[in-house]
């Protein structure tokens, strides 16, 4: 068992390392590329390909097993890699941002599955935790990894580094994933249509939440054209959905009161976390001062907290069986977290700013890996790695929506909040571009125009974070209504539904 959880910690390595280690690396990115008004796609994109995929991967693996589903996301993953590090143009690197998202999809998704079928959801408790450490000091090791690669070799190298260790990752893999063999009793039938019209759904959906507001405006044909689109196709893709035989996310899901209340839940956790997380390391950067490796260190707290609150609230749901006040009260707390954060200014000093990001992580960590566990413990193992990525689906679909809705309203509120500053300063330097600023440019500059920026960024974001907290309150109340429901003390594929507790 040690070797087999070693393996999908690997895996975990992989995935949760790519979701953080552009944070530092992205400002001289798309400073060098010439695109900060398409840096926005560098991360949703990456996330919106892995969403997309989540509930793909989830179901296939139920249907022909983890281990070659597996194999076959991390090697489209490393394919992604190769096509980013040698990325030319803002084009090509979102382009192989979407790939490996494409690949990334899958691993997170089935290692967490793995795990269910081979692990009893009382025990599961600690193992859940250890996986949400894994995002933790990954969270901090690749912010670090991105700013030394910038400072270094080259931001290039923040690709070239997955190639390793994703050959680490197969072999792994290989060698250790032995899962009981699937029976199905008939040839497994993939739900084209579903996966299709999901696919369109989340786009519409990501493309209106990023471009409204910036590139279009609210109320213009394009983001009408696409929210209608979202509406028709989620329309469809549920009728779909109710007559297909295997569907990508079965409806039935729907029926179970926790599975409802964890996805609303989830969602709201993924827009608070990503929205924060992928813009913070960018703001350190430019308005303390610091270089990308001190950006990456100064996130420590935010992840120290979560990686905490995860090993902590893990190890007591397995020994107690109790998990509902947990996240609960990281609910609780990331409101909290959130409302200090939006009242960060250029002099708040960096020992206050890390105290306030600590906070936010803990409520992160008591939430995040105990929602999964929840989902888990609510289904049968058969369809548990069905379940685990519709939920994750979900928190994905947030974190897209975090990710585009935050960078898109902070990349408005930038170019306005620059223009009108250096309208009133008496125009804007020659020699400086609003579209090319990157750290060490901004840091070059005379003082009075750098001070002109550093305060534009702090107008633009700051006030972002308050927008979020009533998304703390929808989880804190969706999950007032969860049952506690007993932890399966076993594990197997066919074992009916766990009933709450009197």
């Amino acid at each position: 068992m040690g070797l087999l959880f070693a393996a999908l910690m690997v895996t975990m390595l992989l995935a949760s390392l790519n979701q953080t280690v552009l944070a530092t690396a992205l400002p001289t990115m798309v400073g060098e590329l010439h695109g900060v008004d398409q840096m926005t796609w560098v991360i949703s994109g990456y996330i919106l390909a892995s969403t997309i995929m989540m509930p793909i991967y989830g179901r296939i693996s139920d249907q022909l097993g983890r281990k070659p589903v597996l194999i076959s996301a991390i090697a489209v993953f490393m394919i992604g890699s190769i096509l980013g590090a040698l990325a030319e143009d803002m084009s090509l690197l979102i382009v192989a941002r979407v790939v490996q998202g494409l690949g990334a999809g899958g691993l997170m998704i089935l290692s967490q599955a793995a795990i269910a079928d081979v692990v009893p959801a009382r025990e599961r408790g600690r193992y859940m935790g250890a996986m949400g450490a894994v995002f933790a000091v990954s969270s901090v090791a690749g912010p670090l990894l991105g700013g030394w690669f910038t400072e270094g070799p080259g931001w290039r190298w923040a690709f070239w580094i997955n190639l390793p260790l994703g050959a680490l990752a197969i072999t792994a893999v290989s060698i250790f994933l032995h899962l009981p063999a699937r029976r199905t009793g008939t040839r497994p039938r993939l739900d084209y249509l579903g996966m299709a019209l999901l696919a369109g759904a989340t786009t519409a959906l990501v493309l209106a939440s990023t471009w409204g507001g910036s590139t279009y405006d609210w109320a213009s044909p394009q983001i009408l054209g696409l929210i209608a689109a979202f509406v028709v196709l989620g329309a469809v893709f549920v009728w779909a959905e109710s007559r297909a035989s295997s569907p990508v996310i079965p409806l039935t899901l729907f029926r179970e009161r926790n599975f409802v209340l964890t996805a609303t839940a989830s969602l709201a956790v993924g827009v608070m976390m990503f929205g924060t997380i992928g813009y913070m390391p960018t703001y350190l950067q430019m308005v303390t001062g610091v270089d990308a490796t001190e950006a990456g260190l100064l996130m420590i707290p935010m992840m120290g907290g979560l990686l905490v609150a995860s090993v902590v609230s893990g190890q007591m749901v397995s020994r107690s069986g109790r998990y509902k006040a947990f996240p609960l009260t990281g609910s609780v707390v990331m409101a909290i977290g959130l409302v200090l954060i939006s009242t960060l200014t250029v002099e708040t000093s960096l020992v206050v700013l890390c105290a306030y990001i600590c906070l936010f992580g803990l409520g992160i960590g008591m939430s995040m890996q105990i929602l999964t566990l929840i989902v888990q413990n609510t289904f049968p193992n058969a369809i548990v790695g069905t379940a685990t990525a519709a939920n994750n689906y979900f928190r994905q679909v947030g974190a897209t929506l975090g990710s585009a809705v935050v960078g898109s309203v902070f990349a408005s509120r930038l170019t306005s909040e620059l223009v009108a500053q250096f309208t009133a300063a008496g125009g804007v330097p020659a020699g400086t571009s609003i579209d090319s600023l990157t750290p060490a440019g901004v840091n070059a500059l005379p003082e009075e125009v750098r001070t002109v920026i550093v305060h534009a960024y702090n107008h633009a974001l700051m006030p972002i974070f308050a927008f979020l907290v009533p998304l703390a309150v929808v989880a804190l109340v969706a999950l007032i209504f969860l049952k506690e429901v007993p932890l399966a003390t076993s594990v197997s594929a066919h074992e009916p539904v766990a009933k709450p507790a009197d």
